[in-house]
């Protein structure tokens, strides 16, 4: 089972799973997210969610972070069953900045509405129901640090009331994470509903990030998902 908690210094969440758990979500979001140019307005989109698959490889390769989770077996109960076996299971997990998993859970769910297009039974589609297991989980750890008043605006906007992502400036996110690091603790936590409401709309301030995103891409003649934002994440956050 994926469980997600927040990190100590409210930089973003730890999601965690055994290598089944991680296996299960990496191929379901592969598939969920459809394949190149399937999407065409969704490519940027869709690239950003890949990113995201690529972090659970390199949890599920070691690379990233572990943790010894009891799983029920005590003395008494291997004395019970006539055998030896650890006390504890590994569960793999890695880190998300929490712009990045909210508009990850956000733009997902564009993607499941497109396959319950092109699927004959989408109500029992494997895949699906276990990207909204992940989408839940990520949830439920947001109801666990805003407010309930935040918690049921944020579920609101990202169930009713947000835009649709085809063609998103994906840069938006990167600026968004950028500021979000720079805060303290105290400011992060408070600011996850303000986050929340600025992925799912289209403000002002997307509207101008879009222009000059769009401006860059005419001048270069390229994509405007190739478009890199000036920054760089650092190398050692403080979770």
């Amino acid at each position: 089972m994926i469980f997600v908690k927040h990190t100590p210094n409210h930089a973003g969440v730890a999601i965690y799973g055994d290598c089944l758990d991680f296996e299960e979500l990496y191929d379901a979001l592969h598939d969920v997210v459809g394949k190149e140019n399937q999407y065409t307005a969704y490519q940027g989109v869709r690239i950003r969610v890949l990113g995201f698959c690529y972090e659970l490889r390199h949890a599920l390769m070691g690379n990233r972070e572990f943790e010894f989770v009891d799983n029920g077996m005590d003395e008494s109960r291997m004395k019970e069953l006539a055998m030896i076996t650890p006390k504890k299971n590994i569960y793999v997990g890695t880190h998300v900045l929490w712009p990045e998993i909210l508009f990850i859970i956000m733009c997902l769910s564009d993607f499941i509405l497109l396959r319950q297009k092109k699927i004959k039974y989408p109500e029992w589609d494997a895949n699906t129901a276990a990207v909204h297991k992940f989408q839940a989980a990520v949830v439920e750890c947001l109801k666990q640090v805003v407010t309930e008043t935040s918690y049921k605006r944020i579920l609101n906007m990202i169930t009713h009331d947000y835009t649709w992502f085809y063609g998103y400036t994906i840069q938006y996110i990167d600026i968004l994470n950028s500021r979000f690091l720079a805060m303290n603790k105290e400011k992060r936590l408070k600011s996850v509903p303000t986050i929340a409401k600025r992925i799912a709309e289209i403000g002002n301030e997307y509207r101008t990030v879009r222009e000059e995103i769009l401006e860059e891409a005419l001048k270069y003649n390229c994509p405007a998902d190739e478009i890199q934002y000036d920054w760089d994440y650092p190398e050692n956050i403080q979770w």
